[in-house]
């Protein structure tokens, strides 16, 4: 598999034509009563999605699954990754009541399984780990018997940040390592790719029993040996749960597709993962980090208590 996709991968480096979505790439666009129903909640209670704020694919599906992935701190980001559709620049403090609110608002939705993420924050002192915690714990008053799972940015490598996240107990640690390591200049350029590795690996190590997930991006420019050797590093960092999918490119301004990739290959790549060891990996041209992020917990949670 490894030779075909890597001709393919080098011709489109030589083209600079933009690329076509191919048909498996359509979908419908968001419609349905759940949908509304989410949609005039969250505006509502002015919470903010990554759903909405980083134009996934898969809002139709998951709003009408009753499942959304909250996003903290604001709508306006201190980095500005070059693949990413959230605006940057936040010009104010987080707001003090915005825990609150989405917890009452998950609770309202009747959300059994909450993802909780952020826009980076590196304009505060501890990148907003408090307010990761504050959420946390405002959730398990309005819904203790939901499951929490967070996907937090690297906090510029600050353990301390990451510890006082888990002593709050999430039941899935995410972080993405969203790229392999030589796009990432061109990528995430204010990211570090060991640093990433660090955290998973911190996770692994202090906290055993919060299950670490990952996930990549494809269709950078990234080589199959690169993808590869990857996996590898976050299975030695301790991931164990994974999302492979589809870079697509939200504006003009951000980087451009470098390739396609067909359903089948994601397959492929599904059990060269599941065969490094992984418990659970969620592959294909939709997956989007928190895509089904219940099922795989629950796939994890069978696998370590059988």
């Amino acid at each position: 598999m490894f030779a075909a996709v890597e001709v393919v991968m080098i011709q489109r480096q030589k083209s600079k034509e933009r690329l076509k979505k191919p048909s498996w790439l359509k979908q419908r666009l968001p419609s349905g009563s759940v949908h509304e129903k989410f949609s005039a909640l969250l505006n509502k209670e002015q919470i903010h999605t990554v759903c909405q704020e980083a134009q996934c694919p898969n809002i139709w599906e998951c709003f009408s699954r009753k499942t959304a992935t909250f996003m903290i701190m604001g709508d306006r980001c201190t980095r500005n990754c070059r693949f990413c559709a959230v605006a940057h620049g936040p010009d104010s403090p987080p707001d003090p009541d915005e825990p609150a609110r989405i917890a009452r608002t998950a609770q309202n939705l009747q959300i059994d399984y909450a993802v909780i993420t952020s826009v980076t924050r590196d304009d505060l002192s501890d990148g907003g780990a408090s307010f990761f915690v504050r959420t946390v714990n405002e959730l398990r008053q309005r819904i203790p018997d939901a499951l929490i799972e967070l996907l937090i940015p690297d906090f510029k490598g600050d353990q301390d940040a990451v510890r006082s996240i888990l002593e709050v107990h999430p039941d899935v640690l995410n972080h993405n390592i969203e790229t392999v390591p030589r796009l990432y200049a061109a990528v995430r350029p204010e990211a570090i790719y060991q640093r990433s590795l660090d955290l998973l690996k911190q996770v692994f190590t202090d906290t055993p029993k919060v299950i670490t997930k990952s996930g990549l991006m494809l269709g950078l420019g990234e080589l199959p040996q690169e993808i590869h050797n990857t996996l590898e590093d976050l299975f030695e960092a301790g991931c164990r749960l994974l999302t492979l999918g589809q870079y697509l490119q939200p504006t003009k301004a951000h980087l451009p597709v470098d390739r396609f990739l067909p359903p089948e290959e994601f397959s492929d790549w599904r059990k060269i993962a599941l065969d490094m060891g992984f418990t659970e990996v969620a592959s294909g041209p939709f997956v989007r980090s928190s895509y089904q992020a219940k099922k795989l917990f629950q796939t994890t949670f069978a696998y370590d208590h059988t």
